[in-house]
């Protein structure tokens, strides 16, 4: 027997010969499922996309966000965050469709995220009003370093796909083959590991700047 074999097997006897009821478990699992909305925390708002915003720019999550009516106007909203922070027309533009389609003159364009990038620009599959979290898909599509290098993240979300709750996400994917690698992001990169106070950028994108898009709204920005 190897000291792998040995170690495993004392973790065993440890454990005893105990084990669980599958019908067991799912009937508790299912009894917790019944009372999903006692559980679930409250939104802060009613509508999904203002809970979506209000919890963004909380400080915890430490993002930014506007509203645009259509995905042309994108463009121009990236312009005006660069304007109002005095940072160059250089931006990473994520291979997306629906972003590569965008009339982009006047920027100077990257295809790849360079390690000291200042700002790449983003489509996330979906969105959480719980979290005020940005759910990417790893593909052709969607390079994952472009998630993590740059300084400042600018990233577009349809009004359509801000789900309530985490696991409305599990839901909506339920069934479909998983990507390589999801990443779930939750506002800008912080940390607290030194003497308990926040540090943000430590890890990732400094800034988090979200664009929501949703044909039915007036284009309108808030500021944490």
């Amino acid at each position: 027997m190897s000291s792998r074999d040995e170690i495993i097997e004392a973790v065993r006897g440890t454990l005893g010969s105990n084990r669980a009821n599958a019908a067991t478990v799912r009937r508790d699992a299912d009894a917790l499922l019944e009372e999903l909305t006692a559980i679930r925390p409250d939104l802060l708002a009613d509508d999904l996309v203002e809970a979506f915003i209000a919890r963004l720019v909380t400080p915890k999550v430490a993002a930014t966000a506007e509203r645009i009516a259509d995905a042309s106007e994108l463009p121009a909203a990236v312009a005006r965050y660069l304007e109002a922070r005095g940072l160059p027309t250089a931006i990473a533009l994520q291979p997306a469709a629906v972003l590569q389609a965008l009339d982009w003159s006047g920027f100077e364009l990257h295809d790849r995220v360079a390690p000291d990038e200042t700002l790449a620009v983003g489509f996330a599959r979906w969105g959480i009003a719980e979290t005020g979290s940005l759910v990417f898909h790893s593909d052709a599509e969607t390079p994952i370093l472009a998630n993590f290098l740059p300084l400042h993240h600018l990233v577009m979300v349809r009004a359509s796909t801000v789900l309530a709750y985490l696991d409305d996400y599990a839901a909506a994917t339920a069934g479909q083959r998983p990507p390589r690698n999801v990443n779930i992001i939750t506002g800008a990169s912080g940390t607290t590991d030194i003497e308990g106070s926040l540090v943000l950028g430590a890890h990732g994108p400094r800034y988090l700047h979200v664009v929501i898009l949703d044909e039915s709204a007036e284009p309108r920005a808030l500021q944490s």
